[in-house]
């Protein structure tokens, strides 16, 4: 990665962090190319648990995209067919992660920063922490993509309430909506975020991923099929199963092998 995404380890858990502190975190076209790799590489690696998103520094998640760029790459049809490959690209990424992703969010959550947020599995914020997605300044339009993500995750009246009305919500006003999971002091923005991502990394891996697979799908449509009802038995022949029937048994803590 280059010095605007950062990819640091704690062991089984990864902290990508958007490196644009002097612009509030902004995003160029090049630090979402960067960010949709650095997402699928990671979600290759079966050695992550979890996956920790946040801004550099303590001003800001996100900005959104940097409007600076526009005029260069974004600034008709065509530039803007090509720059929105780009950021549907990290966004999916994103979203199809197989580790679950937490999003730490320090301050500002605008725009792309929301986009970004809204497709992570968990989402802490700081008691300052402010939220909004005023496009409708700017004259443009969120894709389906972007849009459906906030649909689905706050419902149809506060998506059009946020795209509408382009309000900067507080932090609590946030949390009412469901764009965010938790709410904390500012200063324990990183201990509970980095707290959620080990409870997150002591469960067994597998079983992770496949909520994170079972969650994707009813959440876009409650009908199964045969093959993904039958999945959910998958887990009683893994080794994690008996690694954690023992340890309940023998009350102790498991160690579980992703296996």
């Amino acid at each position: 990665m280059g010095n605007s995404i950062l990819v640091t380890r704690e062991v089984d858990i990864a902290t990508i962090s958007l490196n644009n502190p002097g612009k509030l975190n902004a995003l160029s076209l090049a630090m979402w190319r960067e960010l949709g790799t650095a997402i699928d590489a990671l979600s290759e690696d079966s050695s992550v648990r979890c996956v920790i998103l946040r801004g550099a520094g303590t001003q800001a998640f996100a900005a959104g995209a940097d409007i600076s760029e526009f005029a260069a790459s974004r600034s008709n049809r065509e530039q803007a067919r090509a720059y929105a490959q780009v950021t549907t690209a990290a966004m999916e990424a994103i979203e199809h992660c197989r580790h679950p992703v937490v999003a730490m969010i320090h301050g500002v959550c605008v725009g792309g920063g929301l986009e970004i947020a809204s497709l992570c599995d968990i989402r802490i914020c700081g008691e300052s922490s402010r939220f909004g997605a005023p496009v409708g300044q700017l004259g443009l339009t969120m894709s389906y993509a972007e849009l459906g993500a906030l649909i689905r995750l706050a419902g149809r009246p506060a998506a059009m309430e946020i795209v509408l009305e382009g309000r900067i919500l507080n932090a609590q006003e946030a949390l009412a909506k469901g764009l965010v999971s938790r709410v904390v002091a500012d200063d324990a923005v990183e201990e509970e975020a980095l707290a959620s991502a080990r409870r997150i990394a002591r469960g067994a891996p597998l079983v992770a991923r496949w909520h994170k697979q079972a969650a994707d799908k009813l959440t876009r449509s409650p009908e199964l099929s045969a093959a993904e009802i039958e999945s959910a038995f998958d887990c009683f022949d893994t080794e994690d199963f008996r690694i954690g029937a023992q340890a309940f048994n023998a009350k102790q803590k498991p160690v579980f092998k992703g296996k």
